[in-house]
C-alpha cells in the first residue's frame, strides 16, 4: 500500500500543518489589494486561533503516532 500502514497519519500530519499554517499566514499578513468590495479586510481573528489551535493538535497527534509506532 502507498505509504504503508501509516497513510492516515500522514494524511492527518498534513492536513493539521495545512490548517495552522494557512491561518497564522491569514492573521500575520492580510491581503494587500482586495478584488471585490465585499471581501473582509482581515481574518475573522478567534475562527482563525481556533482553526490554528485544531491544526496543531492534529498535527502534533499525527507526528507522535508516527514517531511512536
Amino acid at each position: 500500500m502507498f505509504l504503508g500502514d501509516d497513510l492516515l497519519a500522514w494524511l492527518v500530519l498534513a492536513l493539521g500543518a495545512a490548517l495552522l499554517v494557512g491561518n497564522v499566514v491569514a492573521l500575520v499578513r492580510p491581503p494587500v489589494d482586495r478584488p471585490d468590495e465585499a471581501a473582509l479586510e482581515r481574518a475573522p481573528v478567534v475562527r482563525s486561533i481556533g482553526m490554528a489551535v485544531l491544526g496543531l493538535i492534529a498535527a502534533v497527534w499525527a507526528l507522535a503516532s508516527l514517531l511512536t509506532g
